[in-house]
């Protein structure tokens, strides 16, 4: 199943679509690097593309963590990539304020998974009419998602994808329960395997989140045998230098290989 995505018109021949892009737009060159990088992959593998990019990190371990270049010039930045290779683009959210901001440069607005429950700003994003991704909370089960719909929907909005992305195991980890997969599924909209952040490792000590990005492709192979309509991914040049989330990051010159891959599980089924 393909999101009503503005610009999403690839002919995919069954494939899944891909979520992919940096954690947070870092500086002015960055962006359009990525996505370029990752457009050709896809145009070659015949996989619909959604750039991704935060344009600023509300919710950051440390006060001293880096917050973004600032908010406008990095909205711009990520329109401009949109732009630039007719393609949709995603960034994600925090308040109401920011629904209204980002729906002036982006296809798709994202709900974190920490505020899949907070109505107002759900009723906001749908408000904007655009495709809204709703990140399922680390706390929540699957079947309690169909609430955030009901919320998106409300406000006349029914365009709508969810995204998996792991559950609290303990207070440092997360753990991938793919039963998740076809029971958001039954509610009738596109879900989506958020590879990367069901690897963090949150809430460690040095107030810098973990992950284990050598389960990349376990988490990602694993999610499309199960029939996930598609797969989110952070993804740097340099994980080791990003600004945000580089422990659970895909090298990007890792991604094609991966991607290959995914492509043959994908046909197989």
């Amino acid at each position: 199943m393909l999101p009503d995505v503005p610009k999403l018109s690839h002919t995919t021949k069954g494939n899944f679509f891909l979520i992919a892009g940096p954690c947070v737009v870092e500086d002015e060159k960055m962006p359009m690097e990525i996505a370029e990088k990752i457009f050709r992959i896809t145009e070659s593998l015949e996989i619909p593309f959604i750039f991704k990019a935060s344009y600023k990190k509300a919710n950051r371990s440390r006060v001293d963590s880096f917050a973004g270049i600032g908010d406008k010039k990095a909205l711009e930045l990520i329109r401009k990539v949109g732009e630039h290779l007719n393609i949709p683009t995603l960034t994600d959210i925090h308040t109401e304020e920011e629904a209204i901001r980002a729906a002036l440069y982006v296809d798709v607005i994202q709900i974190p998974a920490f505020l899949c429950r907070q109505t107002e700003l759900l009723i906001a994003a749908g408000r904007t009419e655009k495709v809204i991704n709703i990140k399922k909370g680390q706390f929540a089960s699957a079947s309690s998602m169909k609430f955030a719909i009901e919320k998106i929907n409300y406000a006349g909005n029914k365009k709508v994808i969810l995204t998996e992305r792991g559950n609290s195991y303990g207070y440092q980890d997360l753990v991938v329960d793919f039963r998740n997969i076809p029971e958001m599924q039954r509610l009738k909209v596109p879900v989506v395997m958020d590879v990367t952040h069901s690897l963090q490792q949150p809430n460690q000590s040095a107030g810098i989140t973990g992950g284990h990005p050598e389960l990349i492709e376990t988490i990602a192979k694993a999610a499309i045998a199960c029939g996930a309509d598609g797969i989110f991914l952070e993804t740097h040049p340099h994980p080791a230098t990003a600004k945000s989330d580089g422990a659970n990051m895909l090298r990007l010159d890792l991604l094609e290989e991966l991607l290959k891959k995914l492509v043959r599980i994908r046909k197989a089924l």
